[in-house]
C-alpha cells in the first residue's frame, strides 16, 4: 500500500542519516477502503492525491511543534511516499489515516515531496494557524489555503542528499 507520511526537513535530514524514517506515532495516511467510499468518484491517482494533502497539512502541525520547541525550522511542508505491507487502517482517526507498524526503511521509499522556497512564508503562516484553523477560524482556514495553494515538488529518493545540501 503507499503509504503519505508527513515529515519535516529536519525528519528528512535523519532519513538520510539513518536510511530510515521513524514517523511521528506511527501516522500516516493512504487511499483507504473508507476514503474511497467517503467520495462519490475519482480515480485511484486523485484519491491517493488526497491523501497526500492530508499528510502535507499534518506536516504543517509538525512544523507548529517545532516552532513551539524554538527549534531551527524551515518552514516546508514535507510528505515521503512509501510503499509499506504492515499498515493498519485506521477510520476511527480518520478516513485516510493508518498506523505504520516501526520504522520505515530507505528502501520503501517511493518519492518524497517537499515545498519550494517560494511557499515559505505561506507555510510558516499556516503552521502558526493550523490550530486555529480546526476550531473554524476563516481567518486561519485562508492561511492554511494559502500553503495549499503551493503544489509539492516530486524527488527521488536518491536525490535527497542533494536536496538537503541546497537548503
Amino acid at each position: 500500500m503507499r503509504v503519505y507520511l508527513p515529515a519535516t526537513i529536519g525528519m528528512l535530514r535523519e532519513l538520510v542519516a539513518k536510511d530510515e524514517f521513524l514517523p511521528i506515532n506511527g501516522t500516516g495516511f493512504a487511499l483507504t477502503p473508507a476514503l474511497r467510499e467517503s467520495y462519490t468518484s475519482g480515480s485511484t491517482e486523485e484519491l491517493e492525491y488526497v491523501a497526500q494533502l492530508d499528510a502535507a497539512r499534518a506536516s504543517l502541525r509538525l512544523i507548529a511543534a517545532d516552532l513551539e520547541g524554538e527549534e531551527s525550522v524551515t518552514p516546508r511542508r514535507v510528505v515521503v511516499a512509501a510503499d509499506l505491507d504492515d499498515v493498519e487502517q485506521r477510520p476511527d482517526l480518520d478516513n485516510a489515516v493508518v498506523r505504520v507498524g516501526g520504522s520505515v526503511p530507505m528502501s520503501a521509499v517511493a518519492s518524497v515531496h517537499v515545498d519550494g522556497a517560494d511557499a515559505e512564508d505561506a507555510v510558516l503562516a499556516a503552521a502558526k494557524a493550523v490550530d486555529a484553523a480546526d476550531l473554524g477560524d476563516l481567518d486561519a482556514e485562508f492561511a492554511i489555503g494559502d500553503a495549499e495553494d503551493h503544489e509539492l515538488a516530486w524527488y527521488a529518493p536518491q536525490e535527497l542528499p542533494f536536496l538537503l545540501e541546497l537548503l
